[in-house]
């Protein structure tokens, strides 16, 4: 028997319902939340875990982005898994990972272990950012789809701020990551154990929501495809499962061997990997993983730098807004291009500011205008960032690719984001204690106007087009 969100054959109403897909696209979504969640606690639990394990700046490091490292081996393997199984199983797999690796954070007591425990959310947190968009643009209807698969970015976000908030809030009642909270156990443990509320979340949602028709028509589950389709306001539900199908293979299912084409791997894939790549490379996840540890370098006391990270979340979930009110207006493209020029002029400004850091016994320090000028030039650089950047990636790599190989496709840009991740991650201590902050981030300035160029050469526009014309 069906249940509120799932549909039966016999039960089809041929009735537009887009509050319906609304509805699904949300729970999908979730993943989204986890997988900002995820992202966003480390920070401010960083120096606690440095504390805690006895950890080095490359230990940290690690610590910090080893995640990394699990989300490309979930992101590699969710595609092609979704593929074979369908979006829903993996969606519910991926929540009970999310649970698996809170719980465990928490209670680690080594480095070893909870470098483990960050490893299995990591590959929850790669299988959502594949998960996630893929079954969103396979629901969504055309003309709203890039509103839809914007609301990837705003759980993104919202779970960072979720984070942040929550890091804030438990460090304010205990005095600090370190100190003791509930139970005599450390605050930072707790912060990690908050992340089991939304895991339960996206596990009840997963088993209410209906199957991707999309893969649906590839499983040759036609009639349930045409149900969905009919429930989410397509026009001809039956033409549109004869297009689905028409854009598959007729001699096998959608694998990975897909993304090759006369020997070589397809070239909308290698544009698929770059974009995820220069994503990366412009340096946002330094703020959201080492926000904390980087305003106190230059002299902000422990609670300012986390009440500096919520202010960042919120700047966040703001440019996310912007990007859902025009994406489906003016494109993927001109927000791309906007983006990546409004970064890198903000990156630069930033590298100025703290160029005129003085170094003391206690580290840099920014004196006069500069501390609130880098403030406020970086939390611009985010709202660039969340209003192109962000949400537009994942936009692209849900919608860009045809149904064939959309899977296994966006396993390959997703893993590659990862690995970029991992690269940014575990760097930037590294970075930041030889180059310095202002050297730091003229290097992600550098790759911001790469990113404007690789735009202009290499991005088409896909606003408004049905997946089958991909």
């Amino acid at each position: 028997m069906p249940t509120t969100l799932e549909l039966a054959p016999d039960t089809v109403t041929t009735t537009p319902d887009r509050s319906y897909v609304v509805l699904i696209s949300g729970v999908a979504a979730l993943g989204g939340f986890l997988f900002g969640f995820d992202s966003g606690v480390i920070n401010g639990t960083v120096t606690a875990l440095a504390a805690a394990f006895g950890s080095s700046a490359v230990g940290t490091g690690f610590s910090v982005a080893s995640m990394s490292l699990g989300c490309a081996v979930g992101a590699l393997c969710a595609g092609p898994a979704a593929d074979r199984y369908g979006r829903k199983p993996m969606m519910l797999i991926t929540a009970l990972l999310f649970a698996l690796s809170a719980w465990g954070s928490g209670i680690a007591v080594s480095a070893t272990e909870f470098i483990t425990y960050r490893l299995v959310g990591g590959i929850g947190v790669g299988a959502a950012s594949v998960l996630a968009p893929a079954y969103i643009s396979e629901i969504a209807p055309a003309p709203i789809r890039g509103r839809l698969a914007s609301l990837q970015q705003v759980a993104i976000v919202t779970g960072i701020f979720a984070a942040l908030m929550s890091n804030y809030q438990l460090a304010a009642i205990s005095g600090g990551a370190e100190a003791p909270l509930w139970m005599g156990l450390e605050a930072f443990r707790w912060m990690f154990w908050v992340e089991l509320l939304p895991a339960v979340a996206l596990a009840v949602g997963a088993l209410l929501i209906p199957e991707s028709p999309r893969f649906l028509v590839s499983a040759k589950r036609e009639q349930d495809a045409e149900a969905v389709f009919a429930k989410t306001g397509a026009d001809d539900p039956a033409e549109l499962v004869r297009a689905v199908r028409d854009s598959l293979s007729v001699s096998h299912r959608p694998r990975i061997g897909d993304l090759l084409q006369n020997g070589r791997v397809r070239p909308i894939v290698w544009v698929g990997v770059a974009l995820s790549v220069f994503q990366q490379f412009v340096g946002i996840n330094v703020v959201f993983y080492y926000g904390e540890v980087l305003w106190r370098s230059v002299g902000f006391a422990e609670e300012q730098a986390l009440l500096i990270n919520v202010v960042t979340g919120a700047v966040c979930i703001v440019s996310a807004l912007v990007a859902i009110a025009f994406i489906d207006r003016i494109g993927r493209r001109p927000l791309l291009l906007m983006g990546s020029a409004g970064m890198t002029f903000f990156l630069i400004v930033v590298a100025l500011a703290f160029s005129t850091a003085t170094v003391t016994e206690s580290g840099p320090q920014l004196s006069g205008v500069a501390g609130p000028v880098a403030l406020l030039a970086a939390n611009l650089f985010v709202f660039c960032f969340g209003a192109s950047w962000g949400p537009c990636v994942w936009v692209l790599l849900g919608e860009m690719f045809q149904n064939q190989f959309r899977g296994a496709a966006l396993s390959a840009g997703a893993g590659a984001q990862w690995i970029a991740n991992f690269t940014v991650s575990m760097t930037f201590p590294v970075m930041l204690g030889s180059l310095g902050a202002s050297l730091t981030y003229c290097v992600y300035a550098g790759f911001a106007a790469l990113s404007l160029v690789f735009v202009i050469r290499f991005v088409r526009e896909t606003k408004g087009r049905a997946l089958e014309q991909m």
